[in-house]
């Protein structure tokens, strides 16, 4: 089902922000932003909730740090255990300090590794996937805002107009 967007280009980050804060004080729901570069505080002045992505980061780096302990006493105390230079192997509380690079370093590893890839899965990003950016200028020198038409076009142009915009165009968004 497709449905009717505006999108508004503007030419400065300023104006876009200026804009975004009237068109949500006048009550309209702005779809999506799109930037060339980010613009600091453009999620606030849209409305958006903050990202839970750190939380997901720590809860990965104890997955890593606690694959390492299990991984480190199974194999260099339970195993196989040698007497590394008059180290010898009793129990693993006795040889943490040796154990903290790699506990440091498996930590690091799973946290990066898995926020890769729960930010590609959050974001709808894999392989081969196509762009949804509606207007490549979008890439250089514009920004564009995209808000969806329920039977207030004229409005909508008109503010967006008086708001510093140097296009609007009206079109078909599929949804997905």
């Amino acid at each position: 089902m497709a449905s009717k967007v505006i999108h508004a280009y503007y030419n400065d980050d300023e104006v876009l922000m200026h804009a975004v804060k009237k068109v949500k004080a006048a009550k309209h729901h702005i779809e999506e932003v799109f930037c060339p570069f980010p613009v600091h505080g453009l999620d606030k002045a849209m409305g958006l909730e903050p990202t839970r992505l750190a939380i997901t980061a720590f809860l990965y780096g104890c997955v890593g740090i606690s694959v390492a302990t299990l991984m480190m006493n199974f194999i260099m105390i339970e195993d196989w255990p040698q007497d590394i230079g008059g180290k010898p192997s009793f129990s693993y509380i006795e040889n943490m300090p040796a154990f903290v690079p790699i506990m440091f370093e498996l930590t690091v590893f799973f946290a990066a590794h898995l926020m890769v890839i729960t930010f590609y899965l959050r974001s709808r990003l894999w392989p081969f996937k196509k762009a949804e950016n509606p207007d490549v200028r979008t890439t250089d020198d514009l920004f564009l805002m995209e808000i969806e038409i329920h039977e207030n076009e004229s409005e909508l142009r008109d503010l967006l107009a008086e708001s510093g915009a140097v296009e609007i165009n009206i079109s078909e968004k599929n949804s997905h």
